[in-house]
């Protein structure tokens, strides 16, 4: 096992290469692009696009270093069999399902629901296909990761406060150690993208580490 260490808030967190792991959560079209349904919600999607170029340094690096690296697509069946009426009925105007400038918001194998180009997966990265805002709800991400023997995770994509926070606390009750690199993150929100980084790391990295894209390269790089 060859130890290497990120630097990271609360403290640096020692990792192996072989046994960590890139997770990049949702970074689609329909949240991150103009005319998607972030924006149809009413929000500013430059405030998310801010962690496209940072996320692509991490990427890159994972890449080089021959990593594990896994996509996920928050996304429901054509029918929306799969989305409860909780959900179904969020959004104001703009529900899942409707009729959008990508196709129909959130529904898999439409425009919108794709990830961007600037991220997209090449040939044996997997991509998790999830109903809810968590990667591991009703997924098979869990048993990906136990098969190539994953301990540590580097989470990045949006949202800060919504799905990846939802997964860093899922794998948190799993056993994986999460960090994530604050600049390969955003929110709609300024404010919930500060708290949101404050609770993962309070208490002693109760839920996981914050970093940043160059900390992360450094350290994959020993």
């Amino acid at each position: 096992m060859t130890q290497h260490t990120f630097r990271a808030e609360p403290f640096a967190l020692p990792f192996d290469l072989k046994t960590t792991a890139l997770v990049m959560i949702d970074m689609q079209r329909d949240f991150v692009e103009p005319g998607g349904f972030g924006e149809a919600l009413g929000n500013d999607v430059s405030l998310v696009r801010t962690a496209i170029e940072p996320c692509k340094k991490v990427l890159k690096a994972a890449r080089d270093h021959k990593m594990l690296v896994i996509h996920t697509r928050e996304g429901h069946r054509a029918d929306l069999t799969d989305c409860p009426p909780a959900k179904l009925t969020r959004g104001g105007q703009t529900f899942i399902g409707t009729k959008g400038p990508m196709g129909r918001i959130l529904v898999r194998g439409e425009d919108g629901h794709d990830i961007i180009p600037e991220l997209y997966p090449i040939a044996g990265e997997p991509i998790i296909d999830k109903p809810g805002k968590g990667a591991f709800y009703q997924t098979d991400l869990h048993l990906i990761l136990q098969n190539h023997g994953i301990k540590t995770l580097i989470v990045c994509g949006v949202t800060t406060e919504v799905c990846v926070n939802t997964t860093v606390r899922e794998a948190n009750d799993r056993g994986y150690e999460c960090i994530i690199p604050q600049d390969c993150v955003g929110s709609y929100f300024p404010e919930f993208q500060k708290y949101a980084l404050e609770m993962i790391k309070a208490q002693g990295a109760i839920f996981g580490w914050v970093s940043d894209a160059n900390a992360i390269v450094e350290g994959l790089k020993g």
